[in-house]
């Protein structure tokens, strides 16, 4: 058998099998928007209080804020958190305590460096100045309909619920390298992530918006047991199911803003996301090669010298993604923004390999402009160079 041979089977089988998931996807979305129709509040209105770690003046962060302070729920708290005393978001931050009162809004000011992980860190403080025991960790980024309290607690009417997290999409993305990210997480992680969760694959904790007790909380050690993680949020939830408690993936949709700056920091962003999911289940992430069915299928097309087999078979596939995609972004996620940049996606593909590759070889991350080494088992250690 030669190389090239070889080489052909590979990616047929790949491209086979990666259109083979995405059908897949496509059940697991349609059961999950099935979900999200009889899916409503409880009844149940505990006090909360939100944790809002901040770094920096994120794009729309003034209005994000807003749309957390407005929630339709009868007592909550919103704490908002930095770690620099001169940190551009202090100046949004205190404008909203201006708008909502005290009552609503309290902030938190903790000159810290970052050792680790930032966010646990900043969580860390945050969480002293916090009324309720209800808590709810919203990142800066996420913007919050006026029924999401309402709605991430309803399933902890269930004593053995002990953590709830919400799935997001990108949102307002304009630059093209923008658009890619936005099909990144819409019509790749998201989809995903729905087909693994109702698999029972992976455990779904999403710390963008996660929701718990605080008594659970404690028991799995507190914001400072994940403080050396890199995906904190996965840890987490493992840890309270480990406890004998549900980890619950709530059908409901927040939305993400998509802020990049330029291509260098969405490239570092989607390798980011990547070494996440790696150092949760490295065997699983190494697997999800043979399903990156448009990647293989021009291997296959160029391995084949552009036969008509090989043509018809990158147009079959290309076919499938794209329509299977098209499903998801306009039935489950209503997502009329990524549909409009569904003509990137076999582009994102192709850059999604590249970036595959790099998260199994890559030993170290960018976390809040520092960069720190991976160890293998996801935590962070030894910062490197700002």
């Amino acid at each position: 058998m030669t190389i090239r041979y070889l080489a052909e089977t590979v990616s047929l089988i790949c491209s086979v099998f990666g259109s083979l998931y995405v059908v897949l996807c496509v059940a697991a979305g349609v059961i999950f928007h099935r979900r999200m129709a009889v899916f409503g509040p409880s009844g149940i209105a505990p006090p909360v209080t939100i944790l809002k770690p901040l770094y920096g003046a994120d794009k729309e962060l003034l209005e994000n804020l807003r749309f957390a302070c407005r929630q339709d729920y009868p007592e909550y708290q919103v704490v908002l958190s930095v770690q620099r005393h001169d940190d551009p978001a202090i100046s949004i931050m205190r404008q909203i305590l201006a708008e909502f009162g005290p009552d609503r809004v309290t902030l938190v000011i903790a000159q810290a460096d970052a050792q680790s992980n930032g966010k646990m860190q900043n969580l860390e403080a945050a969480i002293l100045f916090a009324r309720h025991d209800i808590l709810v960790i919203s990142d800066s980024d996420i913007r919050l309909r006026p029924d999401y309290l309402r709605c991430i607690v309803s399933p902890l009417s269930d004593p053995a619920v002990g953590c709830v997290s919400t799935l997001y999409r990108a949102v307002n993305a304009t630059r093209w390298f923008e658009k890619l990210e936005l099909l990144s997480m819409n019509a790749d992680f998201v989809p995903n992530l729905m087909f693994a969760s109702m698999a029972g694959i992976i455990t779904p904790g999403l710390g963008a918006s996660m929701c718990f007790r605080r008594e659970v909380l404690k028991m799995i050690g507190g914001f400072a047991a994940f403080r050396e993680h890199l995906a904190e949020d996965s840890r987490m939830a493992a840890r309270v199911e480990a406890l004998g408690r549900r980890v619950v993936l709530a059908p409901y949709f927040v939305e993400m803003e998509v802020d990049l700056k330029s291509v260098a920091q969405w490239w570092g962003h989607q390798l980011y996301w990547d070494q996440n999911i790696r150092v949760v289940r490295p065997a699983g992430f190494f697997a999800t090669v043979i399903v990156r069915s448009v990647p293989f299928a021009l291997f296959y097309a160029v391995l084949t010298g552009f036969t008509p087999a090989g043509l018809g078979l990158l147009a079959a596939v290309v076919a499938v993604r794209v329509f299977g995609a098209a499903v998801q972004l306009r039935w489950v996620m209503n997502d009329r923004e990524g549909l409009a940049a569904l003509w990137l996606l076999p582009l994102r593909d192709l850059f999604g390999l590249a970036v595959w590759l790099l998260a199994n070889l890559k030993r170290n991350c960018v976390q809040r402009d520092l960069r720190f080494s991976l160890l293998g088992d996801g935590r962070i250690v030894n910062k490197v160079v700002r």
